[in-house]
């Protein structure tokens, strides 16, 4: 079976339900947008809405995809940073506990966290404080690293070269060279590479050079709506076909509607599965899972967004971006 490696910021999801979008304007915090915080504001979120449930599991864009593949067996690696805390603890055990194999990186700050607000139309929106996640960079990646301390346990030549595939999350689009130099060190090793854009308000900061990164070094990308017309300046149709040309497969997230794959020429509309909405968080990363997994195993194309559209489908179904083995159970009966 293909093995597939992952990359981004190690965060522990802090879920939060809201009972109205009036909170938050009160902490203004655009709805559906993914803010970045300093240690502070995030205290003074949860500070301010200490008074409402809260639900804890390891986050991140990547880390929820890479969990997702390792609870469809298929062998992973992830690669990000963490602080020596309890939170850093937490998100390596429950990486581990999927079945992943962690290559950390160990860091004095605390661990980054993201707060997930929900509102009560499921929308997600999340005020990020990255922590020890925004201390990973090019250096670290580098064999003979003067932080040799902090560097991954082991060169990375001899981590990428294990696996097949290499996933990414656009989220680390902070740091510009990091990414350059990991996508470029796993085509070196002839990884298939696929990247998950970021919130689009990101994407509109960095459109430049995340459209030279993906036409340089990507061969797969994931996008919703609002993201393939942040980095296109196109609606939906027009900017599937401006991303699958600098792509071998552009996949562009419909919502309700499903999604759109294409390669080449051809596109290929995928459906929903009926459910019961609860929480969206995490289904475009499950979605991720479903089609890597398939496309690993050598599906074609259109089982491949089945296969997304069934994972995304279940994790909706939940609050937050983990599910039951009883769930997982059922997802696998399927596949």
């Amino acid at each position: 079976m293909k093995k597939i490696l992952g990359m981004g910021n190690a965060l522990v999801d802090i879920m939060i339900p809201l009972e109205s979008d009036e909170i938050l304007k009160i902490l203004d915090l655009p709805k559906g947008s993914m803010q970045l915080v300093d240690m502070q504001r995030s205290n003074a979120i949860l500070e301010a809405l200490k008074n409402h449930e809260r639900s804890f599991s390891a986050g991140g864009s990547t880390a929820n995809t890479i969990h997702g593949l390792a609870k469809l067996s298929v062998p992973t690696g992830y690669i990000g940073v963490i602080g020596e805390d309890e939170l850093g603890g937490f998100f390596v055990q429950d990486m581990i506990n999927a079945g992943v194999e962690p290559h950390m990186i160990h860091s004095r700050q605390e661990t980054g966290r993201a707060v997930a607000l929900v509102t009560p139309d499921s929308e997600r929106t999340f005020a990020t404080f990255l922590g020890a996640a925004i201390e990973l960079s090019a250096e670290h990646l580098a064999v003979g690293s003067r932080q040799s301390a902090y560097r991954i346990p082991h060169p990375a030549s001899n981590i990428f070269q294990k696996y097949d595939y290499f996933h990414i999350e656009g989220y680390l689009v902070q740091n510009h060279d990091l990414m350059v130099t990991a996508v470029k060190l796993a085509k070196e090793y002839n990884l298939t590479v696929s990247i998950d854009l970021p919130s689009y308000n990101m994407v509109e900061a960095n459109r430049e050079f995340l459209w030279e990164l993906i036409k340089s070094h990507i061969d797969i990308v994931f996008a919703n709506e609002d993201e393939a017309k942040a980095i296109s300046g196109k609606d939906t149709m027009e900017a599937l076909d401006e991303i699958s040309k600098i792509c071998d497969i552009a996949i562009v997230k419909t919502g309700n509607k499903g999604s759109l794959i294409k390669s080449g020429k051809e596109i290929i509309p995928i459906g929903i599965i009926p459910v019961n909405l609860l929480d969206t968080t995490g289904a475009g990363d499950l979605y991720a899972s479903g089609f890597l997994y398939a496309l690993s195993t050598g599906k074609p194309l259109q089982k491949c967004g089945e296969t997304g559209a069934l994972l995304a489908g279940n994790v909706i179904e939940v609050m937050g971006s983990k599910m039951t083995e009883e769930r997982w159970i059922g997802i696998i009966s399927l596949l």
